[in-house]
């Protein structure tokens, strides 16, 4: 049996407008590297030369494996080797990237052979360190790789394959962002809705599945609108409104909050000038005195171990 194991694990972005904790979509634009390392000394330590707690309890990564080692009663103890590449607090699914790359690595290292949605739920777990909740939408992807549905009680992850013309400009604005962002921007979110908006955000949502279900990336962009979390958001990432008027201007599809922000997401087919819809991007930043780097993606595959 393997003594240490590297895995790589995906950027993802939650939601697709209308999915709130629903939807999500592993993206190539950023990977973690975590590896997992047995070692005599029967604790969880985390080793790393980025900016993230180092306590396990504090650290995503470090909070997957220490309820993996309780669960599974493994008498070894972990040193926890991570290198972020995922933006944290953009809503690029950073904490998820190393929660899933933790779930996945110690599966591989002790042979559990896990299946889809336990890899999961164990790395939603780690979630708590940094949104202060559990949820699985960027973790699925991150998993998973490709287009998820999460649907709960009981927990069950449903993994579309996205059609491959799929195309996506992400703007990534420099801003100082709260810590515990995703704490925050989950409070500003309506408590109660109308019947209205409801209806408008299930009807893109499930026109959405359809656009995955037959490869269908126009209706997907066109689809992905949202009427009920992007407004109560949109204060929070300075010159949104430009930026998506912008981006539409120039091709894109759909645009969206990507996660919890404060990076915008346009939706395009390969075909559309996503250098003109990224240009758009940074202009209506810039109008709002923002500079941002645009990463141009498309989906991708989940997380998987480094040979």
């Amino acid at each position: 049996m393997r003594s240490k194991i590297t895995v790589v694990a995906p950027s993802s972005t939650a939601n697709l407008g209308p999915g709130f904790d629903v939807f999500g979509l592993a993206v190539n634009a950023f990977y973690d590297e975590i590896t997992l390392t047995k070692t005599k000394e029967k604790k969880v330590s985390i080793v790393t030369a980025d900016e993230i707690p180092t306590n396990p309890d504090k650290n995503t990564a470090g909070l997957v494996v220490k309820n993996m080692i309780k669960k599974f009663r493994t008498k070894d103890g972990i040193e926890i080797k991570i290198k972020k590449n995922v933006p944290a607090g953009y809503g690029m699914g950073s904490s998820a990237a190393s929660a899933a790359a933790a779930a996945v690595g110690f599966d591989k290292l002790y042979g559990l052979k896990l299946d889809d949605n336990s890899l999961v739920e164990f790395a939603g777990i780690g979630e708590k360190a940094s949104a202060g909740s559990i949820h699985y939408d960027n973790v699925a992807a991150s998993v998973l790789g490709g287009f998820v549905i999460v649907k709960t009680n009981p927990l069950n992850i449903i993994k579309i394959d996205p059609p491959t013309n799929l195309r996506m400009c992400i703007a990534v604005p420099k801003l100082k962002v709260p810590k515990k962002k995703t704490k925050v921007s989950r409070g500003v979110i309506p408590k109660k809705i109308s019947l209205k908006d409801s209806i408008v955000n299930l009807s893109n949502a499930t026109a959405i599945v359809a656009g995955f279900m037959n490869k269908d990336a126009k209706l997907i962009g066109t689809s992905i609108q949202d009427v009920i979390v992007e407004p109560a958001r949109q204060h929070m990432i300075p010159g949104f409104k430009k930026v998506k008027e912008n981006a539409l201007k120039a091709g894109a599809l759909g645009v969206t909050i990507s996660g919890a922000g404060p990076s915008v997401i346009a939706f395009s087919e390969r075909s559309a000038d996503l250098k003109k819809i990224s240009l758009a991007m940074t202009r209506g930043f810039k109008s709002s005195k923002t500079r941002c780097e645009t990463i141009i993606c498309k989906p991708s595959v989940g997380a998987k171990i480094k040979k």
